[in-house]
């Protein structure tokens, strides 16, 4: 049994491993070479991306998740994966094959009031308590939706009800698909091909007639008919187009001089040659609508090849792009993180009862959450690498950074105290940050481009990288409380001795040093990264300090985690006082990050953030109780009553004294 116990952290921490290996590893494309076009570069939102970081993000914004299911699955079968259409699949779809792509369950509404006043009834798929539709099941209700939705955006955002976010959400939704129908060529074309070479057998004697309609001169209506159709067409699609996704002409003068297709054939009307890339998107469509995957590959392959000799950055970049969404390395940590949060907690679970399953456990979640601030750790440089930018540049980074400074925190922490308390820490603010992440990645693309007063690496390397650490390591602090308040109240672990023999120590008088050293440091790094964001503002701005919501919530994390400091200092509180102190920090902290967004007001505030209240609310409400909890009588708390004689081998758990 002893082997078996010294052999299991090894064989998760292969496991995974392994997983994670499989999961990095190139992966064949198909007959047809999707993966291939999904590489392609574009530019959208300010910067160079991917077609699929375009199908990715507009997926999440119109259905929430990143791919469309081919098939419904029950709930019960959790075991069968349903077949998926791919981001790539998908806009390749609603771009050459929309009357296809028009039948996929995209569309997402779950406001009842909004089902019953579209009248859409039991239209749709119903998928755990959500209902998705199809924009052919939408069509006869287009009209509607476009009138309350810009009714409902004429309203104020903290004004709107539950029923305007939800209209205004799929009007916006609506847009955004029939946008991207109109990206590479009009919705009703079937032959674009064709159309762009009826186009240039047009343009000489349609734009003769047209200068001589001007001048006053015989005019050839035939041929000025003819082609104002085609150019009426094309100025549509240049008016619709969603990505640019036609490289500047003269990429040593202008690099970001991307047009659409619409603008770029328009264009033609003044004299400009009609663009290669044209031609070679218009061979994909022809290629795609007739199910010939060879002659797609080849279009593809030739477009690539004609960007390389001058567009190698912009290629790089999609490559690159393109495998950090294919990976999705923050979900594989995220499940890495849930797996060891298991595991620790059976660790402290069986301390004391079982000190070799204990170890063993504990163990095997040191060596996952090592694992996963590894994984953590990769996918955080590699954002910054694609991004050009330190760590931290909106709210969506910021909690892949703050779950990182978490998680390192929680190992070392482990590394000292060896009972899974570190380790528990650790998965659990990897888990729940990287579930924010995931959350606040629904808005659409999260490496937009940066504010024209936040363009500076130096002050996010300064002022928000340090800042957010103070951030993180509040958090931790006030994860701690939670422990010793959970573990106090209904288990007797609090007085488990922890450390190495001569140098035992309680366990909850261990998590009063830790919460005290944790809170130093949040002191030092909250109060320097507020001091440093102050100069960054009389950078910016010309003053110092103007008691900005955003500024006056980075004052409190300060002078309350000071507060605490002096409470500590002046044997104002012991162990238990300073776990609530702690407690309480949680909400201070996530007003600081979130709360002053929610106003809608200030010089720091980035939009009203309707979707997280909810949350925050809840996470405020869950802290408040525990501070409650923490407030009960001791002769209430496991840990300090007299506990009933150990078990056979177990480990001596004796009252700790009160606090």
């Amino acid at each position: 049994m002893k082997a078996f116990y010294k052999i299991l952290p090894w064989f998760f921490l292969g496991l995974f491993a392994t997983e994670i290996v499989v999961v990095m590893l190139p992966k064949p494309d198909g007959e047809l070479h999707a993966r291939d076009f999904g590489r392609l570069p574009v530019l959208l939102n300010g910067r160079i991306q991917p077609f699929d970081s375009v199908a990715r993000n507009a997926l999440l914004q119109i259905r929430s998740t990143g791919d469309v299911p081919l098939e419904e699955v029950p709930s019960w079968k959790f075991w069968h994966h349903p077949k998926k259409l791919s981001s790539t699949d998908w806009l390749l779809e609603t771009f050459f094959k929309p009357e296809v792509a028009d039948t996929r369950p995209t569309f997402l509404i779950h406001h009842p009031e909004l089902i019953s006043e579209l009248k859409l009834g039991d239209k749709g798929v119903e998928k755990s308590g959500l209902r998705y539709y199809t924009f052919e099941e939408l069509g006869p209700v287009l009209g509607e939706i476009g009138a309350q939705s810009r009714k409902a955006g004429e309203i104020e955002d903290a004004q709107r009800t539950t029923y305007q976010k939800q209209v205004l959400k799929l009007g916006n939704a609506v847009v955004l698909y029939q946008r991207l129908k109109n990206s590479l060529q009009p919705t009703e074309t079937h032959n674009f091909a064709g159309l762009i070479a009826e186009y240039q057998a047009a343009l000489p004697a349609g734009l003769a007639a047209f200068r001589a309609q001007q001048a006053g001169g015989t005019v050839d209506q035939d041929a000025l008919r003819k082609f104002a159709g085609l150019a009426q067409q094309f100025d549509a699609l240049a008016n619709m187009a969603y990505p640019l996704v036609i490289p500047p002409a003269d990429p040593a003068t202008d690099r970001q001089g991307w047009l659409n297709v619409g603008t770029s054939l328009i264009g033609a009307i003044q004299g400009r040659p009609i663009h290669p890339a044209v031609g070679h998107y218009a061979q994909m469509a022809e290629a795609y609508a007739h199910g010939n995957a060879a002659e797609f590959n080849r279009a593809v392959a030739e477009y690539q090849a004609w960007l390389a000799p001058q567009f190698a950055k912009e290629v790089g970049k999609g490559s690159s792009e393109y495998y950090f969404n294919r990976i999705k390395i923050f979900l594989h940590a995220t499940i890495i993180y849930i797996f060891a949060f298991v595991l620790a907690g059976g660790a402290l679970l069986t301390y004391g009862v079982s000190p070799n399953l204990s170890e063993s456990l504990r163990r095997s979640a040191y060596y996952l959450i090592a694992l996963a601030f590894v994984v953590h750790t990769f996918g955080l440089i590699y954002r910054m690498v694609l991004e050009g930018r330190p760590p931290v540049t909106n709210l969506y980074s910021s909690a892949i950074f703050i779950g990182w400074g978490a998680c390192g925190l929680g190992l070392v922490l482990e590394r000292v105290y060896k009972v899974g308390l570190g380790s528990a820490v650790a998965a659990l603010a990897g888990f729940v940050t990287l579930l924010i992440a995931h959350n606040l990645a629904l808005g659409g693309d999260t490496m937009e481009m940066m504010r024209a007063v936040l363009d500076t690496n130096f002050w996010l390397a300064t002022h928000v990288v340090v800042v957010t650490l103070g951030y993180a390591s509040t958090f931790v602090a006030g994860t701690l409380a939670m422990a010793y308040v959970i573990l106090g109240l209904f288990t007797p672990l609090l007085a488990a001795q922890v450390g190495k023999a001569g140098s035992a120590t309680k366990l909850g008088q261990a998590l009063g040093k830790m919460v005290y050293a944790i809170v130093c440091f949040a002191a030092l790094f909250s109060f320097t990264g507020t001091v440093l964001g102050g100069i960054w503002a009389d950078q910016s701005w010309g003053r110092f300090w103007g008691w900005d919501p955003k500024e006056n919530g980075a004052l409190l994390i300060v002078i309350w985690n000071v507060l605490i400091l002096h409470a500590r200092w002046g044997k104002l509180v012991a162990d238990r006082g300073l776990m609530n102190l702690a407690l309480f920090g949680n909400i201070v902290t996530a007003w600081s990050w979130f709360g002053v967004n929610m106003l809608g007001i200030g010089l720091h505030a980035y939009g009203f953030m309707d979707a997280a209240f909810k949350w925050l609310m809840l996470f405020n409400g869950s802290q408040v109780a525990l501070i409650v909890l923490g407030c009960l009588p001791l002769t209430l708390w496991k840990s300090f009553q007299t506990p009933p004689a150990p078990s056979s081998g177990g480990q001596k758990i004796s009252p700790v004294p009160a606090v």
